[in-house]
This record gives structure tokens, sequence and C-alpha cells, in this order.
């Protein structure tokens, strides 16, 4: 008798959950790899590959079309980019590691915070292969 109240609750506290979101390291690529249990997201599971500009982009969107406070992203790399460099520069293991925890933060941030789930820009961003810089931006809707 006691088990479906414990199947009910674990029921409810997973649809109240955040997004939970990993940047996985896949060579010279990156992938964002994507799961969640709410029900505005169409697709539950998803692996989309995106560049720094692409998080740029995002960050414009919501701070354009959202009323969230949007969280900074990790600085450029500008200076890594100078010519004979005595380390690796943007191919730095150091610099690639702190680069890849500062966007996930980014967009768990994003990701986890109600009103932002509901952002066209987020949902396209997560889930669809390519972003569509014409999209009309808007709510989604269950």
């Amino acid at each position: 008798m006691s088990e479906p109240s414990v199947a009910d609750t674990r029921g409810l506290e997973e649809l109240k959950m955040a997004p939970q979101l990993k940047i996985e390291d896949r060579g010279f690529f990156r992938g964002l790899g994507f799961k969640t249990n709410l029900p505005i997201f169409k697709l539950k599971d998803s692996c989309v590959r995106r560049r720094y500009s692409d998080f740029e982009w995002l960050k414009n969107e919501l701070e354009r079309d959202s009323k969230i406070v949007v969280p900074t992203l990790p600085s450029k790399a500008l200076k890594r980019q100078l010519p004979f460099r005595a380390d690796e520069g943007l191919f730095e293991e150091a610099f690639i590691e702190e680069r890849r925890s500062g966007l996930e933060q980014f967009i768990n941030k994003i990701a986890g915070h109600p009103l932002a789930q509901n952002e066209r820009c987020l949902h396209m961003f997560l889930q669809e292969e390519s972003i569509d810089r014409n999209y009309i931006p808007g709510k989604v809707r269950l």
C-alpha cells in the first residue's frame, strides 16, 4: 500500500527537476548532451554541436527577449589566438577544460530557470541540429 505513494511522489519530484545538461568532450568537436523529464521540451534526450558563437547568440537572444538575468559567458580567448605563443594557445588542455566548465555552468543556469525554459531560442539551441537565426522569437507552449 505504501509503494504506490512512493512511486507517485517520485514522479512528481521528477517533473519538478530542472533539466540536466552536460557538455561532453568529443575531441575537436563539442557536443552538448541534454536529458530532461520536463514536459515543455519535445525531445527528452538530444545531442547537438555548438560553437562559442552559438552560446553568444543564445545569450543575446535571451537578453533581448526574456525577462531573466542572463549569466555571463566565459571570456573570449583573444590573447590565445595571437601567433608565436610559447604555449598551445586555444588548444591548451587547461584552457579547453576551463572554457568547457564555464559554458556548462552558463547553460545549466539558463536551462534551470523556469522562465527561460519557455523561450523558443533555448529549445532551438538545445534540440535543433542547426540554429535558424531568422526564427521568430517567442514562447514555447505545451
